[in-house]
């Protein structure tokens, strides 16, 4: 029987068969989202011999809600979130420079899922740009509420960027009268939780270094708050088990029951991620820095195609594919589902579905091994069977009744 998903003193109660919210997103979402729930089911019944099963509730969002003629964001799908804890996402497209705010972005903040996770590691056979894909596994937490995905900001020449001016003029910021204004607000609250959240999954997990991400060198107001509030928050967590760079040798691994905070200027770690990985297992950073830093992880283990994501609050989670809606591939039954899948498991593990997560990941190495992939990577490999999104799930699913 069905039953709602319920939140006890901060922890989840998940009953064999719960209710989790789906949303089929737009372009090419309905085709992946279709093909993650196969496999995730398929996935599901196999590890638990059929006493477990999910039952979707189909929400509406983004295009899909406004055909309806509701608001692209509709508050009973907010309102059914909430309600019911933790949702599986397709994409949803954002139009450039004119148009409506993202989606993806208000529904981060209305529900206040301000942690962004995003694992990246290598799955064998993936093709990838660099030698050793496989130094390469970190769980990057970005922060996810404000910075200057925060939305303020006010055209050049409007009544509203004039009234910043002056006022930023009356401060001694003399700037072009023609400025469009744009402002990053980066508050302690959301730091310390963002950082606290990281932490707290080191110790889960096991991972042993925490790298604080930020640009405080030149904007030390903000920036450079993060890395302040960051060390106090995990100082305050840690006490006597956290320990800085100045306490460990040259690799950087810090002593048995220790775990190593240490803090790297933004433009760094890009050249961290290509030559010394194995430094970094949590990265913590800030709204922007967070989204360029998880692309160009992804890059090297395979691309946006096989990475997952999860935006998690204290109430509820939300599991969607890392990468944009695609909407010139729309129908045909072509693009990867792996990120999404793979935000599938996330959203197993976050449930405690452990067994059925680790199925998943199992059964898309033996896949890929066999060459059995999307248009994406057989293009990149030798002698590849290239099959559809669809037919990739179907592979999947094949592949789990084997595993």
């Amino acid at each position: 029987m069905a039953k709602k998903i319920e939140m006890t003193n901060g922890n989840l109660v998940v009953p064999d068969e719960p209710i989790v919210c789906l949303l089929h997103g737009d372009g090419t979402g309905p085709e992946i989202v279709a093909s993650a729930v196969g496999v995730l089911e398929a996935a599901v019944a196999k590890s638990y011999d059929n006493q477990r099963r999910i039952h979707w509730l189909k929400l509406l969002a983004g295009q899909a809600a406004a055909e309806t003629g509701d608001d692209l964001l509709p508050e009973k799908t907010l309102q059914a979130i909430r309600e019911h804890i933790v949702a599986l996402k397709g994409p949803m497209t954002t139009p450039v420079g004119a148009g409506y705010r993202s989606v993806n972005v208000a529904m981060r903040q209305k529900l206040d899922l301000y942690a962004c996770i995003r694992p990246v590691k290598h799955y064998r056979g993936v093709p990838s740009p660099v030698s050793h894909p496989e130094k390469l596994d970190v769980v990057i937490f970005r922060e996810n509420t404000e910075d200057v995905y925060s939305g303020i900001e006010f055209e050049a020449k409007s009544k509203e960027a004039c009234r910043v001016l002056d006022t930023l003029k009356q401060l001694g910021a003399n700037l072009p009268r023609d400025s469009a204004v744009g402002i990053k607000p980066v508050s302690k609250v959301a730091c310390e939780r963002l950082v606290a959240r990281a932490v707290r999954y080191a110790i889960a997990t096991g991972r042993k270094r925490i790298t604080l991400v930020h640009k405080g060198n030149i904007m030390k107001y903000t920036e450079g708050a993060f890395r302040t509030w960051g060390y106090a928050v995990a100082r305050e967590i840690l006490g006597d088990n956290m320990v800085t760079v100045d306490q460990v040798g040259p690799d950087r691994f810090p002593p048995q029951g220790k775990i190593l905070v240490q803090d790297k200027i933004a433009d760094a770690m890009f050249q961290d991620l290509l030559l010394r990985p194995q430094w970094h297992e949590i990265i913590a950073t800030t709204n922007l820095n967070g989204d360029y830093i998880s692309d160009a992880a992804a890059a090297q283990v395979g691309g946006l195609g096989l990475a997952p994501g999860a935006n998690i609050g204290d109430n509820a989670a939300v599991f969607e594919a890392t990468h944009g809606s695609a909407p010139h591939y729309a129908g045909q039954d072509k693009v990867n589902p792996t990120s999404v899948i793979l935000s599938g498991v996330m959203m197993l593990d976050h449930m405690g579905w452990t067994k059925a997560a680790r199925v998943v990941e199992k059964a898309l190495e033996a896949t890929i091994a066999k060459g059995i992939v999307t248009y994406d990577l057989a293009r990149q490999m030798e002698n590849a069977t290239k099959v559809s999104c669809s037919g990739f799930g179907q592979a999947l699913q094949k592949t789990i009744q084997e595993v």
